[in-house]
């Protein structure tokens, strides 16, 4: 199926939900965007070409796959956009050119710490905090935290070598009550810490300190009759009460977690994994894997969780799954929640594992309707091409091996519907010819095959195809007739040179169009057969080199050679060793003959 068909069909079972799509080229992600609809999305990129600019068109022009992640609200999809940008990078993405990024309020990593914005997050042992949705949201926050707490703006270096030396001066934030003055020692480092862990619990999602205060000073403010002070904290406890907003996405609540969901059929496992960090998903990752045997669900999880853990480098003592797990990893708790916002954290995995094992079910049920449909219409047009008269299920093809007259071989090969039938394979060794005599070999091979099938009552082929010209073609047709089932197989054989179909008794052969379907399935059947054969001649071929080459030597036996084989990998290294370094290996006397053989044969060389 070619590329853009595969995408059409791809893009047809995408959702009509909210979320993120991925676009890869050959190399990895090039593109990320969000969408209310993601098929109604993606599809525009298709649909549409008229109204797209040139980079939009060479992006669709690179398109190889196409990924997505389900979220619950379009607000949502805009975060776990943002998320997934900086964590790829793809080139196609306007956001990471721009340097812009979602907001972060940053605790400083200094003496007495400034609290500020950013849109830069590095490491550089500073508190992170956010992303937050938009600036707006952000600076109530930070703002709130300022008139709450009396905290530096400056950027000095307050070492206490530079303000015990006098180095500083307060400034006009000292003078309005917006900065306590470290500058010059009028705060309590202590106590200034206390006001920044009291802002990293605000920050963290715990309020309540907050709230406390603000409740205090409001009432506090109303008794002594001061109802514009009690309005302005009571506006600030307002703020403070849509400060986090509540998301599968970001959550304060949620700090590093490993989720790993699964749904599972007879033949696959579906598996998605989103890593949590800081409150927002970095990473997601569907997975389908093919079982190998009846493996247990929590059996495949637990080495998915392994191996992505390894993968993706996690860090995260919280492994959150849907299924009974036990993982060999210290210091990691599971848990399996019921309520709040890990529930829904675990349902958004679980809705995205159950949305990729319907997508693929559903393809490949019309695969597979689709794939039989082929079969059908392929075998249809062989039995035409053929003058068959009943359709082709099970077509057998048979080809003989020799290298110049040593060890020949022989090949059977079974297709049933279209489809190579390995099980009904076998391989021939020529028993009642001597040297290379392909129309004997024929003969016997046939002969065998269809004289075992008759005395085991098993069913026969509808078509026989022999590799070879009219001589092995009559030789088989022989051995037909003399099983008294000639006519009740069709058999013909197949010339390579000209690719000619020969049928018995026909001396003008049948020359099929070369882009026909009927012929590309002889062709392959031809080419597996030829395959089968040269695979079973070589395995004969080394076997008889290594007869010659050692068991040959009298006194000299087959475990012996099998034994200095196996240790030495090859004649050739043998031939390089002394005679001492041999008697170490098989004793004198073995050496001495196999070192003289060795010795002579270099001689006449």
């Amino acid at each position: 199926m070619p590329a853009n068909e595969k995408l059409k069909e791809k893009i047809s079972h995408l959702p009509h939900k909210p979320g993120i799509y991925k676009f890869f080229d050959d190399n990895g992600i090039i593109y990320v965007g969000k969408a209310v609809d993601i098929r109604k999305r993606v599809s525009s990129y298709f649909n549409r070409s008229a109204q797209h600019n040139k980079k939009t068109l060479k992006l669709v022009s690179q398109i190889k796959d196409i990924e997505f992640t389900i979220v619950d609200t379009e607000a949502d999809a805009f975060l776990l956009e943002n998320n997934l940008i900086k964590q790829y990078q793809p080139k196609y993405n306007i956001l990471l050119k721009d340097g812009k990024t979602y907001p972060y309020i940053c605790i400083v990593n200094e003496r007495f710490p400034r609290v500020i914005s950013t849109r830069n997050k590095i490491n550089d042992g500073s508190r992170y905090f956010g992303p937050y949705p938009s600036g707006t949201t952000m600076h109530v926050v930070l703002d709130l935290i300022r008139t709450l707490y009396p905290l530096r703006t400056c950027t000095y270096n307050l070492s206490p070598e530079n303000v015990a030396a006098g180095k500083f001066k307060v400034c006009l934030e000292y003078h309005i009550g917006n900065c306590k003055g470290p500058c010059e020692a009028l705060v309590d480092e202590t106590e200034y810490n206390a006001a920044i862990s009291q802002i990293k619990n605000i920050l963290s999602g715990n309020l309540s300190v907050a709230k406390n205060y603000f409740k205090e000073r409001m009432a506090a403010a109303a008794a002594d009759y001061q109802y514009e002070v009690a309005h302005q904290f009571k506006q600030k406890l307002d703020m403070l009460d849509d400060f986090q907003v509540k998301s599968t996405v970001v959550s304060n609540t949620l700090t590093n977690i490993d989720v790993f969901t699964i749904t599972s059929n007879e033949d696959c496992a579906f598996i998605n994994y989103l890593k949590v960090m800081n409150g927002s998903i970095i990473l997601t990752q569907s997975l389908e894997i093919h079982k190998k045997l009846d493996e247990a669900d929590a059996d495949i999880l637990a080495s998915v969780v392994v191996q992505l853990r390894q993968e993706f480098e996690s860090t995260s003592r919280e492994v959150i799954t849907n299924i009974e797990l036990s993982l060999p990893l210290d210091s990691i708790s599971i848990t399996y929640p019921q309520i709040g916002d890990k529930k829904k954290l675990l349902n958004l995995s679980l809705k995205n594992a159950l949305y990729l094992r319907k997508e693929r079910e559903s393809r490949q049920e019309k695969n597979k309707d689709l794939s039989e449909k082929r079969e059908l219409r392929v075998l249809e047009t062989m039995k035409k091409a053929l003058r068959l008269t009943e359709l082709p299920r099970q077509i057998e093809c048979f080809d003989n091996s020799n290298f110049q007259g040593d060890n020949p071989v022989a090949s059977m090969v079974c297709f049933k519907n279209g489809k190579p039938s390995k099980k009904d394979y076998r391989h021939y060794n020529i028993k009642t010819v001597v040297g290379a005599n392909d129309f004997e070999s024929m003969y016997e091979i046939v002969t065998r095959r269809y004289r075992r099938l008759l005395n085991e009552n098993q069913p026969l082929p509808q078509l026989i195809i022999i590799d070879g010209g009219k001589g092995q073609l009559s030789m088989a047709v022989k051995a037909l007739k003399e099983l008294d089932v000639y006519g009740k197989i069709a058999v013909v054989g197949i010339a390579k040179r000209l690719e000619e179909i020969f049928y018995p008794g026909d001396a003008l052969p049948l020359y099929i169009d070369k882009k026909s379907e009927s012929l590309k399935l002889i062709q392959r059947l031809r080419n597996e057969a030829h395959r089968f054969a040269i695979t079973f001649h070589r395995s004969k071929r080394d076997a008889g080199t290594l007869k010659t080459e050692l068991t040959d030597i009298k006194g000299l036996g087959p475990k012996t050679a099998e034994a200095l084989l196996a240790k030495f990998k090859s004649v050739k290294k043998l031939r390089e060793l002394s005679q001492e370094e041999l008697s170490e290996e098989i004793g004198k006397a073995k050496a001495a003959l196999l070192y003289s053989y060795f010795h002579e044969a270099k001689e006449v060389e």
